[in-house]
């Protein structure tokens, strides 16, 4: 397989368009004749970055780049940062406004789940400067 990249957009508190990339690139892995079990890993983390950006970050983007050995997701923002970053990895830990938690966001569960279901997770953040998350799938010979 070739070097794939796509940009996708994802824009602040547009609950509307949230998760739409995270379906595109499922589908678009889907077509590609993934292993579904690493596609639903990528998905779920796909999916947590993205609603974290529209809940707490600014405008921000998720990349994805695949390889012949791995697939790659990015995901970063110019929102106020992470002040914390051990006390938002703690399960359950949260900072999601009472008005997204009403929606049924907002669980405390987003990183965690994107570092348990990635095979390589690293997040960097700075307070007034936005947070980059980079999860990395390593493809296996069973395909995921």
């Amino acid at each position: 397989m070739t070097s794939l990249k796509k940009t996708f957009q994802v824009n602040k508190k547009d609950f509307i368009h949230a998760g739409e990339a995270s379906i595109h690139i499922k589908n678009l892995l889907k077509s590609l004749n993934m292993n579904s079990a690493m596609i639903r890993r990528i998905a779920i983390c796909g999916y947590e970055g993205e609603m974290n950006v529209v809940m707490h970050g600014g405008e921000g983007f998720l990349q994805l780049e695949i390889d012949t050995e791995k697939v790659r997701l990015d995901i970063s923002d110019n929102g106020p940062g992470i002040e914390n970053i051990d006390l938002v990895m703690q399960e359950g830990f949260s900072t999601a406004l009472d008005k997204y938690r009403e929606m049924g966001f907002g669980a405390g569960m987003g990183l965690p789940n994107m570092k348990k279901n990635s095979d390589g997770f690293k997040i960097e953040s700075e307070k007034g400067k936005g947070t980059k998350v980079q999860m990395t799938f390593f493809i296996t010979e069973k395909g995921g």
